[in-house]
């Protein structure tokens, strides 16, 4: 199975394996991690450079975490719009499996959730989205 994974956050193969179950076992991953600004203010300023080392460092710590724990991975930061990151990532790496790892509601960043509720339909890829805590 080849699995994409975004996540605004650095996230461990313990907590992929609770989500998805034995799926996790022998899957190709490539995690994405959008460079999305913690405030609205900060994206309307254009202010990228902090997002894009947040999500930098996000990536790789994920990355770092699944190939410890035996999982074959790779990375990438990408745009500050979740949905355009997944685009621009499935245009290289054929996902069988979407995991769509996102704050809760009240903590999200700004846009963090932007045009994701159609991403099944619009990729035609299964896709689980799940709630981690920071």
């Amino acid at each position: 199975m080849k699995l994409l994974v975004l996540t605004p956050e650095p996230v461990d193969a313990d907590l992929l394996r609770e989500t998805l179950g034995p799926e996790v076992e022998g899957a190709e991953v490539l995690v994405i991690s959008p460079a999305t600004n913690q405030s609205k203010l900060a994206f309307w300023v254009s202010d990228s450079d902090e997002a894009i080392a947040e999500a930098e460092q996000a990536q790789e710590q994920t990355v770092e975490s699944l190939r410890s724990a035996g999982v074959e991975a790779s990375g990438d930061t990408g745009e500050s719009e979740p949905a355009m990151a997944l685009q621009d990532a499935l245009a290289t790496f054929d996902a069988d499996r979407i995991l769509i790892l996102e704050h809760p509601a009240g903590d999200r960043d700004a846009r963090e959730d932007t045009g994701l509720d159609d991403i099944e339909q619009r990729f035609g890829i299964p896709v689980t989205r799940a709630v981690i805590e920071r």
